[in-house]
């Protein structure tokens, strides 16, 4: 049927002029233009032929896209010829499939002239002729030699032709009736078409009888190219054309030479096109992409909207705005059947029956099926109604009966919000009194090996208890609810330890009244932005931004707004950062309202209390995970709301348009007086934000700076409280288990799963239609139940440093008083030559470089030091998620076991454990290995050596910052002094083996990317080196290479090489270190150089003059070292790259599943920017195009980042040992 539609449509084009192609498009419109047919696709199973699918119809616009099209016939004459004499006994002219290829309307292509089977009168009133598409001016094209033979073979061939020709007539004659009366509407059409039973009626016999004709040859000599079938279709005038000039051969002698050359020209012109035609199909493949991620978006958007009206109680408003998007046709498509239940659930809750009746009818009129949220809101109303009739019930069961829609499944797939579930059973009692919900809990079957003994084998393994009694974590749950409900939480300064100056205590004041003044300012410009939106005359389907801004008080937004402006860097904040930062924040505030409001809190409440039963030490062992356990509970107490599933996800563009919105208004309103600080100024008011305009890299970006008098006033305060939101906290009590990919973590800040950037969605989709993601989960829950507690003595140590100047040895950054002061210098001024002038800026350029980089870290060591002062007498615990790859990551951002030395140093386990016979010997081999020395050592001679220095490392413990100061030496300064204290009290306690440590003793791999590497590829060398074969004493791969690289520097320093002479004494372990270990995660040779050269400048004694040269030099000969010690790497590296690279060309995104059962893609796109009506560039992931270098380059570090699985594999069999301190 879809065979004939297209054959009709390509006649009617052929047969009419350009003229009346529209006129004959609008009379058609119900006909289907595509070209997916079952004939065509049974042809042929060639690339090309794949790639002719894509392409749709267009309508000729242009006298060139008219030449353009006889170009092209002139090229498939040609191609058609070739064709036909290398297959000389295969009838290769298809007439079956009677389907032009026609260019796509995106790229302005053009219809292509066909051939069509001859077909009597009766025929001809239904389905029209093709003919050749006219063009003016267009000359006829040349013959040729393989014309001419092709018209003698195919006049040998008639026979055969003819038989062909009539089968397909007779085809034609008996579908032509079903294609008549299946003329609707052009979305209908496409419907139609794509169907399988279509599909089977109208073509697969035909398809049968041609395959059975055309041998497997023709088929691969097809394949050459894309334009293979659209050559069939030549014009009965070309035909003719052919027929007249056989029997003049002799004519055409003298000109085969230059057919050849004309010949070969074409074909080039051919190739290159085809190239075209397969760019043109993947970046239409893309703008399908493109198209379906915008209508998510609107649909979001929608969705968000309307939740947002029924929040505030404007159901006014949203019911206004649902029935007008369901008047705009082009609207209406976009709307969902989740969309129209919003207002089902909100009807249902007022018991008013009709209206859902009437929602159901805009459904209807949409072409939307009921799903079990419509039926679910409709007996909901009619439980809320005690006067609703039990044959009403009945009815609506027994129509969703039809639907194939069960009672169960209503609970089963629902999402209940306060007591709409109760409603609801209420309503099914009331026709079925002894119904109950049937609801089993998944089963934790996993099928990937890796894990599937754990959960087969576990019979008497019991769940580790955790140190605290069920009273106690009842408790910490209660002090976690109350930070989480506020949303932010203040907490002191360590900089307010520091003795207070008078211009401290003057500045402060200055910015408390500013901050008085802002709050009111602040609170008059919002209201009035409220009234001047609620008073915009806009058409009703547009959205606006007016329900967003009366989701919280006025004051909430004020407070966000002042925050906002207190925590903003010196050198300013991009508008695209902060306007999320502002939008995510009213989010977050937004669902915790919305959880309260649909009593989440409370039944969170009532779970989160028996499930503290699994963990504390005073009640009964359990042998089920924390997951199984959290869901056994939701569905005992399955009476009520739903945990999960309530919210839905702002898009980014509405959070990015919400939060540009109240950027403005802080940076039209928030003003200060010119005179604050300088009375000698005149007094003016003045902004303290200037929205201006900077570069990064190549592109222009909007950037929210401060004004320099309100920096210097926050800098000078040095104010006493720091405010934060409650998610980059640590946690006060156990985390909630994850149970999905929405559902953990935070009690009730939302939190993801998955970490992704900012606009993808891809990510989202594949965790949504994985079938079992328990293995990650269990993994998850399990490191994020391990406590921890402050190590008070070092971090008052490295609080006393920070607050006096810092140190950059130490890590400790020093405070901006000890930045380079800016040079100032007047560019106008004549004395300073040009080269004096360049050299000036330069300096200016550098000194405020440093500062801003100053300023970054010791604001961050500022945050870290204060939430672990915070935090000092409490116990609390990291939630965790992954990112993209499926590595695991604490969800505080500031403040964990995964940051820096000072950071590690500060952190102990909560429960300790006796030492043992063997414990204070693995404290003095934890404490050499953080020294950095003695790597090539056995571990008893490791042990050997912290034996001969306890002198030292009692003098560190004693007197840190006065004594030897041994402990500044080590790699990890700050790790080593804690673990040096630990040792002295364990020496010290009557019985080391009874001492109670509560100290973190790690344990790593040599290089794991390499070690990966050499078991992947079997490399024996790389394996020795990197301890996967038993040696003698430990091996270390980075003193190896540093080896390898001394001895390629002193044979080119006796060459004379004058910077190998230069480095003579500077090549070390350290040196070298970060870019072997990255080179397998994919650094290169630019990164790798960067790496190098700032570890040359660290050393004083090296000659910076040298530096650029000496980087350049040593990163070569690392990376050849590399190669030469690991044989089997690179050759592996390749392999990956190739094949991203060949995936990523095809237009397709690298994806892969570890062995966890966790899907992985990759993200990296080419950004195609959209400007929103808000002024801001915004990308959209999910219709980008891939980046081949950026894909091809980023595979194997990731491939190989599943060794993530084997530490992820570690925590998850932690339980079987009764092990509480996993920590990766």
């Amino acid at each position: 049927m879809s065979l004939l539609r297209a054959c009709s449509i390509s006649k009617c084009l052929g047969r009419r002029s350009l003229a009346d192609v529209r006129r004959c498009f609008a009379e058609r419109c119900q006909l289907c233009v595509s070209v997916r047919s079952t004939a065509v696709r049974r042809i042929s199973e060639t690339p090309f032929c794949l790639q002719k699918r894509n392409i749709s119809s267009v309508i000729l616009k242009s006298e060139d896209a008219k030449k353009r099209v006889h170009e092209q016939s002139q090229l498939l004459d040609v191609l058609k010829a070739r064709i036909q004499q290398l297959q000389s006994d295969v009838v290769l002219d298809v007439q079956h499939a009677k389907v032009q290829f026609l260019k796509s309307p995106s790229f302005g292509g053009g219809v292509s002239s066909g051939r069509t089977v001859k077909g009597s009168s009766k025929d001809k009133s239904d389905i029209p002729k093709s003919g050749k598409v006219v063009t003016k001016g267009a000359s006829k094209s040349q013959p040729s030699r393989w014309m001419k033979k092709l018209s003698e073979e195919n006049i040998n061939k008639l026979k055969k032709q003819q038989i062909l020709q009539q089968k397909v007539q007779r085809n034609a004659k008996e579908k032509l009736p079903a294609s008549k009366s299946s003329l609707m509407p052009t979305g209908a059409t496409h419907k139609t078409m794509s169907s399988p039973a279509k599909k089977r009626r109208g073509g697969t016999k035909l398809s049968d009888e041609i395959r059975s004709s055309v041998s497997s040859a023709a088929a691969v000599t097809a394949a050459t190219s894309s334009k293979a079938a659209e050559a069939l279709k030549t014009s009965k005038q070309k035909r003719r054309d052919s027929k007249s000039k056989v029997s003049d051969k002799d004519a055409t002698k003298t000109t085969k030479d230059g057919e050849l050359t004309e010949i070969a020209e074409l074909e080039k012109r051919l190739n290159d096109q085809v190239q075209q035609r397969i760019h043109l199909s993947m970046t239409e493949r893309f703008q399908e992409s493109s198209t379906g991620s915008s209508c998510r978006d609107i649909q979001l958007s929608i969705r968000s909207y309307l939740e947002a009206c029924v929040f505030i109680g404007d159901i006014e408003r949203s019911q206004s705005f649902l029935v007008s998007q369901h008047r705009v046709m082009s609207r209406r498509k976009l709307l969902t059947t989740d969309v129209y239940n919003i207002m089902m659930r909100v009807w249902a809750k007022k018991g008013t029956l009709s209206q859902i009746g009437r929602i159901f009818i805009l459904m209807e009129e949409a072409g939307l099926k009921p799903n079990v949220g419509s039926y679910s809101a409709a007996l909901e109303c009619m439980g809320r109604n005690p006067n609703c009739p039990p044959k009403v019930i009945s009815r609506c069961l027994n129509q969703m009966k039809k639907d194939g829609l069960s009672v169960d499944d209503l609970f089963r797939e629902c999402v209940f919000q306060q007591d709409e579930r109760d409603m609801l059973l209420k309503a099914v009692q009331t026709v079925k009194p002894d119904y109950e919900p049937s609801l089993t809990q998944n089963a934790s079957q996993c099928s990937s090996p890796l894990v599937q003994d754990f959960y087969t084998n576990r019979e008497h393994h019991t769940y580790p208890k955790l140190d605290f009694t069920q009273e106690e974590l009842q408790k910490c749950f209660q002090s976690q609810l109350s930070v989480e409900q506020a949303c932010t939480i203040t907490i002191d300064s360590v900089e307010a330890m520091k003795p207070v100056t008078e211009n401290m205590v003057k500045m402060r004041e200055l910015l408390a009244e500013q901050r008085v003044q802002w709050q009111k300012v602040l609170l008059q410009a919002l209201r009035e932005n409220k009234m001047i939106l609620t008073k915009t005359n806009t058409r009703d389907y547009k959205l606006n931004l007016y329900p967003y801004l009366c989701l919280l008080e006025d004051k909430e937004y004020v407070d966000i707004m002042i925050q906002s402006v207190s925590n903003m860097p010196p050198s300013g904040e991009s508008l695209k950062i902060l306007a999320h930062d502002l939008g995510n924040r009213i989010y977050t505030k937004y669902c915790v309202r919305q959880k309260h409001q649909n009593r989440v809190v409370e039944k969170l409440g009532s779970i989160y209390d028996a499930y503290t039963e699994l963990l504390a030490k005073d009640t009964k062992v359990c042998n089920v995970l924390p997951r199984e356990q959290w869901c056994k509970l939701e569905m005992e107490q399955s009476s009520g709301p739903m945990l999960q599933g309530a919210e839905t996800s702002w898009p980014y563009i509405l959070m990015l348009e919400l939060g540009t919105f109240i950027v403005d208004i802080m940076v039209k309103n928030l003003k200060i007086n010119s005179d604050i600080l300088n009375p000698a100024y005149d007094r003016k008011l003045i902004p303290i934000l200037y929205h201006m305009y900077t570069f990064r890299s190549t592109r222009q970006v909007g950037f929210i700076k401060p004004h320099p008098i309100l920096t210097q006033m926050q800098q000078e305060a040095m104010e006493t409280t720091l405010t934060f939101d409650s998610s980059v906290m640590p946690m006060l009590c156990p985390p909630v288990p994850w149970t999905s990919e929405k559902f953990g973590a935070y009690l009730l800040t939302p939190a993801k799963l998955m970490r992704t950037t900012h606009g993808a969605t891809q990510h989202e989709e594949l965790l949504e239609k994985c079938p079992n993601l328990h293995p990650v989960f269990d993994s998850l829950n399990q490191l994020s139940n391990c406590a921890w507690r402050i190590n008070k003595p070092i971090l008052d140590i490295i609080i006393s440093i920070f607050n006096d100047r810092g140190s950059d040895k130490l890590d400790v950054p020093p405070p901006l008083s000890e930045a380079p002061k800016i040079p100032h210098f007047n560019s106008q001024d004549l004395t300073y030559t040009a080269s004096e002038k360049a050299h000036m800026k330069r300096e200016v350029i550098n000194a405020k470089k440093k500062c801003s980089e100053m300023h970054s870290l010791r604001m961050d060591a500022l945050y870290k030091l204060s939430i672990a002062h915070h935090m000092r007498d409490k116990l609390f615990w990291f939630p965790h998620n992954m990112d993209f790859r499926g590595r695991t990551y604490p969800c505080p951002p500031y403040f964990n076991h995964l940051g820096s030395d000072v950071t590690r140093a500060t952190l102990m386990f909560a429960e300790g454990k006796p030492l043992g016979p063997k414990g204070l010997d693995w404290l003095k081999i934890h404490l050499v290995n953080l020294t950095g020395l003695k790597k090539r050592s056995s571990l008893h001679g490791r042990l050997e050596y912290a034996d001969s220095i306890m002198e030292d490392i009692l003098d560190s413990a004693d007197d840190p910052l006065n004594g030897k100061k041994w402990w500044m030496e080590a790699d990890e300064p700050w790790q080593a002094l804690a673990c040096c204290m630990e040792i002295a009290n364990a020496v010290r306690s009557p019985d080391p083996t009874k001492f109670v440590s509560h100290f973190p003793v790690h344990q790593d791999g040599s290089c794991n990317g390499l070690q990966h590497y050499a078991a992947l590829g079997r490399d024996v060398i790389g394996a020795t080196s990197v301890n996967l074969m038993p040696c003698e004493v430990p091996q270390d791969v980075y003193s190896g290479v540093a080896q390898q690289v001394e001895e390629l520097r002193t044979r080119d320093a006796a060459k004379g090489l004058k910077i190998a002479q230069v480095l003579e004494g500077f090549i070390s372990r350290k040196v070298v270190k970060q870019t072997v270990m990255t080179v397998v995660y994919g650094v290169t040779r630019y990164g790798g150089r960067l790496q190098i050269e700032k570890r040359l400048k660290e050393i004083d004694e090296f000659p910076k003059e040298h530096v650029w040269d000496a980087s350049h030099y040593l990163v070569r000969l690392v990376f050849s070292g590399l190669k030469e010690m690991f044989t089997g790497t690179r050759e592996i590296q390749d392999w990956l790259t190739e094949s991203a690279r060949l995936i990523s060309k095809c237009g397709h995104t690298v994806e892969w599943v570890t062995p966890l059962g966790l899907p992985i893609i990759q993200p990296y796109h080419r950004t195609r920017s959209l400007v929103s009506k808000i002024f801001l560039l915004c990308p959209f992931h999910s219709s980008f195009i891939m980046k081949y270098f950026k894909s091809s380059t980023a595979f194997f570090p990731e491939e190989i980042r599943l060794t993530k699985c084997d530490a992820i594999n570690t925590s998850f069999n932690l339980p079987i040992a009764s092990v509480s301190h996993p920590s990766f």
